[in-house]
């Protein structure tokens, strides 16, 4: 099962309308032992950094979801979800993340384009994983976010550009993040989560 992580503050329903397209068995996790049922995570996110890991704090899943991390379960953020798998977050103030990925959320620069950047963008690819293929060169996906990871090169599977290059698919091991909406981005945001899906 593929296990959406419910912290009250993700955009629960099209991401769960998203998996369950592909056929995909998919519930909706908020206590620890629900951890257990699962081949794969994600985590979703809307809203502020701050009041997104207080969130998830309360609800007594961050330790659980690092062990599931560690003991070689798949996680999957998304948009806020992404960028709660870094070290930090300068969003309003500095607050902790859950530390799975090295690096740390600064605002777009953007270079005189409207923030928060909103709208579809194409992927530059830095290294193929199994939920990016070389198809996904090229490619347009859609965001909404007005902070971007600032971590190393060899975390970013692929990047797109808004006034300076910003991180968009995130991989380390088993961890992947999209900064993008996959749910949102039409027959090839889904064709990505259901690779995420194979690989889980």
């Amino acid at each position: 099962m593929i296990g959406i992580i419910d912290y009250g503050a993700g955009n629960l329903k099209s991401v769960i309308n998203a998996f369950a397209s592909l056929g995909t068995d998919v519930g909706v996790i908020c206590r620890e032992k629900e951890l257990e049922r699962c081949s794969g995570l994600v985590l979703p996110g809307v809203g502020a950094f701050p009041a997104a890991m207080r969130r998830l704090n309360d609800s007594r899943l961050v330790g659980p979801l690092k062990d599931a991390v560690s003991n070689g379960i798949p996680l999957l953020g998304v948009c806020l979800g992404m960028q709660m798998l870094f070290e930090s977050s300068s969003e309003f103030e500095t607050t902790e993340g859950l530390g799975l990925l090295e690096g740390s959320i600064r605002p777009i620069n953007g270079g005189g384009l409207p923030i928060p950047h909103m709208g579809w963008n194409s992927l530059r690819l830095n290294f193929e994983t199994p939920v990016l293929g070389a198809e996904g060169e090229g490619r347009y996906v859609y965001f909404v976010h007005s902070f971007m990871a600032d971590c190393p090169k060899d975390e970013v599977a692929a990047y797109t550009d808004y006034g300076e290059p910003v991180p968009a698919l995130v991989n380390r091991g088993k961890v992947f993040g999209a900064q993008f909406h996959p749910e949102k981005s039409s027959d090839f945001g889904i064709e990505i989560l259901r690779k995420f899906c194979s690989f889980c």
